[in-house]
């Protein structure tokens, strides 16, 4: 039998799904005091619209007690919160896409947000990411926690959901039922025991609600803790029959989003043991980025393939993809950054259209000198990083575009960071520039000079930043990124900035990747890596592991020497004051980055308009070049009679 097309339609209990990709369970954030707020609604249009056949809304939990205090997660059990479910699946709907409720309790887990009640869990069995034992169930709590769920569910149906799922996953409460290391529970001694709690919620909620199909979410990973191993989950599967479909994901808390160090989807080598071990419509998601991943897991035998960060890059992926458009995808680079944070929303690193709501772009506010032209402008880009490559990007459709870069190749520092072991996922978003820059001329490998820019009516300044080095023994970082400078045996010593982002610690997997026999990082701070996304972190950490690399904190160098064929370097305790040295052949410093000076071309280009974006103004994160590429590209379409910018 031949595996279905990613556009072939689907029959899943009483719905019928228009294709074969999935936008899996997210929220958008735009959530206050557990009740969709103006502007979720339009999250979830702009994603179904995009082609998806099922859209499953997440961050939905079933009662208060699993919520957190910013109140940010929807909370499905609060008859209030029904105008704004309701609204939620309307957009949905009304796109033509499935509209999904996800339903969570969180039990023991907290996410690291402070709560207003206390935890709680089938047994008294702490989570390793919690300080204390959550509080134990007891029989009458779980009848309540069934009549959650039974609530939850009639306010989805009453809402408009065609569906809701079941989150067994994760490790969150429903996950900690079935897991035995986390259920000790006196009928927990099988799986079917453990199982037994699924069994029972899809019973009430059939029975309260016959009109909504039900689906169940369920992960491997993280067996030593609230999770199962492939061999469990093949045991699990022939004991949910009766679910209409079942979706498969992996990781606990921390783990399930993966970064950009994953390089493919875990699950797809796991895939035709999972088929084999049912016959119910099977979703899988986890990293899916690509149409060979999703073509894969289809002729392994997935029925659906689910992404979620890849819908927040572009809601328009699926169609995208239906269409044989691979290249117009803006892809998702998985940073972690802006999705995981909700400050205060959902956003998004490389998509500078998902903007607060309210709001019909990221803000961002590039520096501007001197008057608007009144026609149709030439525009000149200078610097060819992201801030430049997104002007560019939504100039070259209607306009006469020329990008002036001093290197040979575009991208700037970006290109540096994807250089880096385990960060190439920036080298997706530099080909999505590469492929859509239409007819903007690129002119690399020349530095421009403001008498280069007479001709042009708009300047765009995206000169970037340039990272200060250390006199004498020391290398920055962007030298040393790549691992062939490093020979076999090297003892590298890394000085992080204090800040704990990607420079450093690119530089400590790269001397790894080179054959550093010693990497030891001095940090002038209290913690490692404190600036990276909570999941990235625990993802490096376990690539560190077992490796021959030290972090030393509170460590402030105070002299870098010379001594015949070493290099000696003194370190200080920042709290107790005292000095330590140790030997190396390299050191490696991250040093602050600076802006480039722009200021001869406001003051010899007074002919047109200068605009200066991206780390040219501050060096900030990717985002915010992105952001200001797009806003300056918006300014100068803002002029004459010409069309507004295209969308990513």
């Amino acid at each position: 039998m031949s595996s279905p097309h990613m556009s072939s339609p689907l029959r899943i209990g009483p719905l019928t799904l228009r294709n074969r990709l999935v936008a899996t369970a997210h929220g958008s954030g735009a959530v206050s005091a557990g009740t969709a707020q103006p502007g979720d609604e339009e999250y979830w249009r702009r994603c179904a619209a995009g082609g998806a056949a099922m859209v499953i809304a997440g961050g939905t939990v079933v009662g208060s007690d699993s919520g957190n205090r910013t109140g940010n997660i929807t909370d499905a059990s609060d008859p209030a919160g029904l105008p704004g479910l309701r609204r939620r699946a309307r957009a949905i709907t009304e796109a033509g896409a499935v509209a999904v409720c996800q339903l969570v309790h969180l039990g023991r887990e907290t996410l690291g947000a402070e709560i207003w009640e206390h935890p709680v869990a089938p047994s008294p069995v702490r989570s390793p990411r919690e300080p204390v034992r959550a509080r134990v169930l007891s029989d009458g709590d779980i009848d309540a926690l069934v009549d959650a769920f039974v609530l939850s569910s009639r306010h989805a149906a009453k809402a408009g959901f065609a569906a809701v799922e079941l989150h067994a996953a994760h490790g969150y409460l429903l996950a900690q039922f079935l897991s035995a290391a986390s259920n000790t529970r006196p009928d927990a001694g099988t799986l079917t025991g453990r199982a037994a709690i699924l069994h029972r919620l899809h019973t009430a909620i059939t029975a309260a609600c016959p009109e909504l199909a039900l689906g169940v979410r369920v992960s491997i990973d993280g067996a030593e803790e609230a999770g199962m191993d492939t061999d469990g989950l093949c045991e699990l599967l022939p004991l949910l029959g009766m679910f209409d479909y079942i979706n498969v994901t992996a990781g606990v808390r921390t783990t399930y989003v993966r970064d950009m160090a994953t390089a493919g989807p875990p699950l797809l080598p796991e895939l035709h043991r999972l088929r084999a071990a049912t016959d119910r419509p099977l979703l899988v998601s986890q990293a899916f980025r690509s149409r060979a991943d999703i073509e894969a897991a289809l002729a392994a035998g997935a029925d659906l393939v689910g992404m979620a960060r890849p819908f927040v890059a572009d809601p328009d992926i699926a169609r995208k993809l239906l269409r044989g458009e691979d290249s117009r995808i803006r892809p998702c680079v998985s940073c972690n950054e802006d999705c995981r944070s909700f400050t205060p929303v959902l956003l998004c690193s490389v998509n500078p259209d998902l903007a607060p709501p309210g709001q019909s772009a990221r803000p961002a506010r590039p520096l501007r000198f001197g008057p608007a032209p009144d026609r149709r402008p030439r525009v000149a880009i200078v610097g060819a990083g992201p801030a430049g490559l997104e002007a560019a990007f939504r100039l070259a459709p209607t306009h006469t575009v020329t990008v002036f870069e001093a290197t040979r190749w575009i991208g700037g520092q970006l290109r540096t960071a994807a250089q880096a072991p385990n960060r190439t996922g920036w080298s997706a978003l530099l080909r999505y520039y590469q492929d859509n820059l239409g007819g903007a001329a690129l002119e690399l490998g020349y530095r421009a000079r403001p008498a280069d820019l007479a001709g042009y009516d708009e300047v765009i300044v995206a000169t970037g930043a340039t990272e200060t080095a250390t006199p004498g023994t020391a290398t920055t970082t962007a030298a040393l990124i790549d691992p062939w400078q490093i020979w076999p045996g090297d003892r590298v010593v890394v000085v992080d900035d204090g800040f704990g982002y990607w420079p450093a610690l690119g530089v400590v997997e790269a001397a790894l990747a080179g054959g550093a026999s010693q990497v030891t990082v001095l940090v002038p701070g209290p913690a490692v890596a404190a600036s990276i996304p909570a999941e990235s972190r625990v993802q490096l950490r376990r690539r560190l592991a077992g490796r021959p690399a030290e972090f030393i904190v509170e460590a402030a160098v105070s002299a870098v020497t010379r001594q015949e064929s070493q290099t000696v370097v003194a370190y200080r305790n920042l709290l107790s004051g005292r000095t330590t040295e140790l030997t190396c052949d390299r050191v490696v410093v991250a040093g602050e980055r600076q802006a480039t000076d722009w200021q001869s071309f406001t003051q010899e280009s007074a002919h047109a308009r200068v605009q200066i974006i991206g780390d040219a103004v501050v060096p900030r994160r990717v985002s915010h070049a992105i952001a200001e590429g797009r806003a300056a590209a918006a300014a100068v379409l803002g002029t004459g009679s010409h069309s507004r910018a295209r969308a990513g």
